[in-house]
């Protein structure tokens, strides 16, 4: 009989499947959140509705103009995956709740290594009330942030860093 799989990793593996309904040609990221061992929303990288998405369209403007990562957000077609979460949960369930994130690079399929949420996606975990946040690295490997102390005690807004 196989392993049970830990239950971080159960998780993320829900994450992951979110992102395959990504619709950014650079790379797709899935996100959940879960409050009390029941996942309460689910987001992925997607134009607002109505809107045609990168993958609809054939093409990505930042990658077109060459923007590197983590810059010029503005050009973007997309709501993050985590945003999109969040404008799906009940604020009050988000409360003290954990954001399981997976990022997948388009062109290789492979993991979106040392991703982290952009610094506007960290403001409405902030604001929404989520403790920690799960990024995956592998699929057995994750990093765990406890929001307070790395992203409200630590303000990442003072220093020059970037998200995905």
């Amino acid at each position: 009989m196989p392993e049970r799989r830990d239950k971080i990793n159960y998780y993320l593996d829900i994450a992951e499947t979110v992102a395959s309904r990504g619709t950014c040609l650079r790379r797709n990221f899935g996100a959940i959140i879960v409050q009390n061992d029941a996942i309460i929303a689910t987001g992925y990288v997607g134009a607002p509705r109505g809107r045609a998405n990168c993958s609809d369209l054939g093409y990505c403007t930042r990658k077109r103009l060459g923007v590197p990562a983590g810059e010029r957000y503005e050009l973007c077609r997309s709501v993050h995956a985590e945003a999109n979460a969040i404008i799906n949960a009940p604020r009050d369930q988000m409360i003290g709740s954990t954001l399981y994130l997976v990022g997948i690079e388009y062109d290789s399929g492979e993991y979106s290594r040392g991703a982290l949420p952009c610094s506007m996606c960290r403001r409405l975990i902030i604001n929404a009330g989520i403790s920690t946040v799960i990024v995956r690295d592998d699929k057995q490997s994750y990093r765990t942030y406890v929001v307070m102390d790395e992203w409200v005690v630590k303000d990442d807004s003072l220093s020059d860093h970037r998200g995905y």
